[in-house]
């Protein structure tokens, strides 16, 4: 595996942190769903642009059909799971929305273990299961809130198996081409299929007001360019199940924004689950690092054998 000038448990954290102001800024923006997918994706192609026709345009000769394959599934994903999560948060509220949107290690534990044949440690299980938990606590005071939450879960539980296969899938192109490459790749396609939609179901694109632009600007920007990016670059050296987890920590930020911009009340069961669900990622990060150590040092002192078991004797 190739080695990182930078530690990926950090850009993990970076990550979390911009990704939790992505429902507030839906929040605060009056456009429809896929509008706001739209742009928030078009507006980060466009910032990407002059860097990716610089520096990366040449590896898109070099890219298999294998991995365009991968690429346009995993940005047809990122589509839908965009346009179902915003939706979501017409009906729910932040905290609710947010919780179930990144229950991903419920999807991911499965589909890695039928895909890349991962194995987990039982003490790695029971801390993923801990922070579900913490997670459903946050959210069990906001499921009463409407008739129309039950509504919105549906569609945040719907957009959170969308993200894992986006996740799946880009894990096994993202380790064979450079990350400015496989975000532009990926983010293209998904704007695509997103403009396509708007147009189908007959959503209008212009006109908005002066601070919905700023809300699509800003979506591309921090959530988008910085929060997502940094999972994809994560991702060619860390698993998708590591990072389902991590996401986890992005409803208690959210859940902060949404208290003190939104003035959303934070629940006595927001703060306690909250908890559990950074103690829960915490410790499976924490073992699953301690499992990666313990194989390295294995396959170590077996090579080391194999090699003094072809040396001579003197």
């Amino acid at each position: 595996m190739n080695r990182t000038i930078a530690n990926p448990y950090f850009a993990l954290i970076v990550g979390v942190i911009a990704v939790s102001a992505s429902a507030i800024f839906v929040k605060f923006s009056d456009a429809p769903s896929g509008v706001i997918a739209f742009y928030r994706l078009l507006f980060s192609v466009l910032f990407m642009l002059p860097v990716f026709l610089i520096k990366y345009v040449k590896e898109l000769a070099f890219i298999s059909k294998r991995d365009w394959l991968y690429a346009t599934f995993a940005g047809v994903f990122l589509a839908f799971h965009f346009i179902l999560w915003f939706e979501s948060l017409n009906y729910t509220s932040v905290a609710s929305s947010t919780v179930l949107v990144t229950l991903q290690p419920l999807f991911a534990f499965v589909g890695t273990f039928l895909f890349f044949k991962e194995r987990f440690s039982l003490k790695a299980i029971l801390c993923a299961v801990a922070a579900i938990v913490g997670s459903v606590i946050i959210s069990w005071g906001d499921f009463r809130v409407s008739g129309t939450a039950l509504y919105g879960d549906i569609l945040a539980l719907l957009a959170c198996a969308l993200v894992t296969a986006y996740l799946m899938f880009g894990q096994s192109v993202r380790k064979r081409i450079s990350l400015v490459t496989y975000t532009f790749v990926v983010y293209s396609i998904s704007s695509i299929v997103l403009l396509f939609y708007v147009l189908i179901v007959g959503e209008s694109l212009y006109p908005y007001p002066k601070n919905e632009w700023w809300n699509f600007i800003l979506l591309a920007l921090i959530p988008t360019l910085l929060g997502h990016s940094l999972f994809n670059w994560a991702i060619k050296w860390i698993s998708t199940s590591i990072i389902s987890m991590a996401i986890l920590f992005e409803p208690v930020g959210a859940t902060i924004l949404a208290y003190y911009l939104l003035s959303e009340k934070v629940l006595f069961t927001q703060i306690l689950g909250g908890s559990i669900v950074i103690v829960g990622i915490s410790l499976f990060l924490l073992d699953e690092r301690s499992g990666k150590q313990k194989k390295a040092k294995k396959r170590c002192i077996k090579r080391h054998r194999i090699k003094l078991k072809g040396e001579p004797l003197i």
